[in-house]
């Protein structure tokens, strides 16, 4: 999964822009896992423009984790978020990392 470390800590709002270059997606499926995710809900200003907190953007990393990279449906996601189970995000990235590490090492054994 996408995911900018670089993030400025003091920054406390994203815009729907931002969310969607983080997260590798459009904008429109970020309004559409709004829509169909209860629990995410940005807080908009005067003008209706979304502003999501670092908590919306660790939901939307949850759903991006179940459907796109664990293969959930939406009524699945949602069960699954529902029940408490909620997947580690943070967890996939270090499998995701130790996996390259693997690959990479294969590779240097491979050219001895």
């Amino acid at each position: 999964m996408p995911n900018d470390k670089n993030d400025d800590d003091l920054k406390r709002y994203y815009s729907i822009g931002e969310v969607a270059k983080k997260l590798d997606v459009n904008t429109s499926l970020i309004r559409f896992w709004e829509n169909e995710f209860s629990h995410i809900k940005p807080n908009k200003n005067s003008r209706g423009d979304r502003r999501f907190t670092k908590e919306n953007i660790q939901q939307l990393r949850e759903v991006y984790h179940l459907v796109r990279e664990r293969g959930f449906t939406l009524d699945g996601a949602r069960r699954e978020i529902a029940s408490g189970n909620k997947p580690s995000a943070d967890k996939q990235e270090i499998v995701d990392s130790l996996q390259k590490v693997r690959r990479r090492l294969e590779q240097l054994q491979n050219k001895l």
